[in-house]
Formats: structure tokens, sequence, C-alpha cells
């Protein structure tokens, strides 16, 4: 290490972003890190003015570099911007990640102390319209997400993965970039690697990143359905990876999709033969109250315009997810 304040580069995959780009790249160049630093924006083929978004803030300060991503996809995006970092330290932001103005600071110092190799804290979702906020609160509830810690929190430790991260470039290079099969999970199957290796992942929830949740249901749902699709592909990858207490959440999407979808089915059968199949419904309808239930909880902290989006936000996170983890192909397959 060359320094207390070695060199740190901070790369910014980007597809479809104009709405965010400048805010998120600004954050980015604010930090109170006296040590070298620049930003690469690794840009996607926008439908609209990310690209020249970009080349704007290239022209306008000569720490920002911007290099092409012609696939858009995003593992390809991070290993492009890799090939232009030159910091000793490499940290992955996202187009709507803000990060504070101490992240670069505490990040370093976290990794000096405790020699990890990666090093990051909590997606800390905030949003500026009512049904953001709603996706907000679930992202940030067990209810939603279930405990992982870069969602809900939790004491400083050893982790299985972290939101974004701050890496040492040699990590990096060790283990050879992320692996472009991964269109999503790039950065958990990423950090598998890094401690089968011999490495470090370390949580700091003093690490708290400003992150902007979709804006409507289309998006959410193409989202969390692509999590779940590429959370079981990371299971076919590693499957040594899944403990108990992960597989719990991993699979009570799923089975909540196949409850739901199953006893709705079977109660309209019960309906149209007059059989006991009615009962069907119990399953649609328990799942149903008990997302209400938990919207009510919301009203402590939240309004009732969020409290009132959240039954939607909450069954278009579980059902897409446990949808997109129950018809995923096999990575072999891909």
């Amino acid at each position: 290490m060359s320094s207390q304040h070695p060199s740190v580069s901070i790369m910014i995959p980007v597809l479809n972003e104009e709405r965010h780009l400048r805010e998120v790249v600004l954050a980015a160049l604010g930090q109170d890190y006296r040590g070298a630093l620049d930003v690469v924006i690794s840009v996607g083929p926008s439908k609209d003015r990310t690209e020249a978004i970009a080349r704007e803030l290239a022209d306008e300060f000569e720490n920002v570099t911007v290099v092409a991503n012609p696939t858009g996809r995003t593992p390809d995006a991070l290993n492009a911007a890799l090939t232009k970092t030159t910091g000793e330290f490499v940290i992955r932001c996202d187009g709507h990640a803000m990060l504070p103005s101490d992240y670069v600071s505490t990040a370093i110092e976290t990794l000096q102390r405790t020699g990890a190799d990666n090093v990051g804290g909590i997606m800390d979702a905030q949003g500026e319209t009512d049904f953001q906020k709603a996706v907000a609160w679930a992202m940030k509830s067990k209810f939603g997400v279930g405990s992982a810690a870069f969602h809900v929190g939790g004491a400083e430790g050893e982790a299985e993965t972290v939101y974004l991260g701050c890496f040492r470039a040699t990590a990096l290079e060790r283990v050879g970039g992320y692996d472009t099969k991964m269109t999503r999970a790039q950065d958990w199957e990423m950090n598998h690697r890094i401690r089968a290796t011999g490495g470090v992942v370390w949580f700091n929830p003093a690490l708290k990143v400003t992150y902007r949740p979709r804006r409507d249901v289309s998006t959410l749902a193409k989202q969390y359905r692509q999590y779940g699709q590429w959370r079981r592909r990371v299971m076919h990858m590693h499957p040594e990876t899944v403990s108990r207490a992960s597989a719990l959440r991993y699979f009570a999407p799923p089975a909540a999709v196949i409850g739901v979808v199953l006893g709705t089915l079977l109660g309209i059968v019960g309906v149209l033969t007059s059989s006991f199949m009615v009962w069907g419904f119990v399953a649609p309808l328990s799942y149903a109250a008990g997302i209400k239930l938990v919207a009510l909880t919301a009203l402590r902290t939240e309004s009732l315009a969020v409290a009132i989006r959240l039954p939607v936000v909450l069954m278009t996170m579980h059902m897409n997810w446990g949808w997109g983890f129950l018809t995923s192909p096999a990575i072999r397959d891909l």
C-alpha cells in the first residue's frame, strides 16, 4: 500500500440512467477522502441522454472517464470499467446509488483495519414518490427481503456478501473480475470467489449508501423477477453455499407463489364443483391478510399514502422473486 491514503477508483455501470447520473457522479466526486480519486462511467446503449450526460461530466471533470459497454449487461460494464481503473482500491457504485461524503474514507479505514479484500455496508433505500417510499420500506424490512444485513442492518463483521463494495484491486485481479454469465447476483458470486480464494468480505453498517428504488410496478416486478432467477442460478453454481438460514430466505417466495396459485386454483374448482377444495382459498386469503397486517405496521413511521401502497409493493416483490426462482433455467443452459 503506497500510503495511508491510497489511490481509489470508483466505477459506475449505467444504462438509461439520465434521471440520477449527474447526482450519482457528483456524490462520488464530492468525497472528503484525501487521496487520489477517479471515476469511470461504463455506459450501455441507452435510450435516453445517459451517454450525453456521461460525456458532459467527463468534459467537466478531468478525473472522470467514460468507457463503452456495447452489450448493456452489468458484468460486462463492470469488467470494461475495471480495464480503466488505476486505483489501488476499486469501489463499485450504481446508477441508483448516492455515496455519502465519508464513504471512501470510511471504506479505506475499514479495509486497512481489518485486512479484508472487500468491505461494504447497507443499501439504504430512500424514496422520493409515495410508491418509491413504499418500496424503500419493504426493502429495509424482514417482511420484504428477509434478514440480509446489507438490507436490514447488523453488527460489523465478516459476511457472505455486501452491498456494492470497496475492493483491493489485487483481489479483483486474483479472481479474474466479474463472471460475465451473471446478469444479476454478480456481486454475490464475486464475493463467493473472493472468500473461496482465502479473502475476507467485511460488513460495516457505517457504510450506508442511499439507493433510489424503482418508480413503478412494472420495473419493480422485472427487477425482482431477475433477482429470483439469478439467485437460483447462483445456487446451481455453488450449492455448497446454501445454509439452513439462507435456504429459508430463498425458498419462502417460491413457496408463497405455489401456495397462492395452487390454493386459488383449488378454490375455484371447489366453487365450481361444490366440493371441499373450496378450502384452497385459505392459502391466498391468508397471504393477503398477512400482507395487509404488515402494511399496517408501516403506519408507525410512514404516511397513509405509503402504507396503502405497501400490499401491492410486497406482493410484487414476493411473487416475482418466487416466480423468477421457479422458472429459472440452470446456469449450464445459458
